[in-house]
């Protein structure tokens, strides 16, 4: 089993049920991990692109979204359908600094999707 990773990905964006996320955004970091059954790998065409993940994911980030959960959901389609030799994704998302009085700290979801 081969795994590609992508780490601490930062983004600006606008994605949250209160007005305030709304208006003046919040920083977002990902975690994703994409699972194959590949055991060789001797060209990009053998694996998963991670410039391409980075690609979709920053796309789906610059959409104002209310609720993470589907951020990550609709993350992890789109990665299954773009590479056929995907066999699950893991992904984690964490607001920073949420709008919480007296909150410190981040808050985040996970999400993991397996092709059937």
């Amino acid at each position: 089993m081969l795994s590609v990773h992508l780490k601490q990905l930062r983004f600006k964006g606008f994605h949250g049920i209160h007005p305030e996320e709304k208006v003046a955004g919040a920083e977002f970091e990902i975690n994703i991990d994409i699972h194959t059954s590949v055991k060789e790998v001797h060209h990009l065409s053998d694996t998963v692109d991670y410039v391409t993940v980075y690609e979709l994911v920053k796309k789906r980030m610059a959409t104002p979204t209310p609720l993470l959960e589907t951020l990550a959901k609709e993350m992890a389609e789109s990665i299954l359908a773009q590479f056929s030799i995907v066999d699950s994704v893991d992904i984690q998302i964490d607001k920073i600094n949420p709008p919480i009085a007296f909150f410190q700290g981040r808050v985040g979801i996970s999400y993991q999707s397996k092709r059937p």
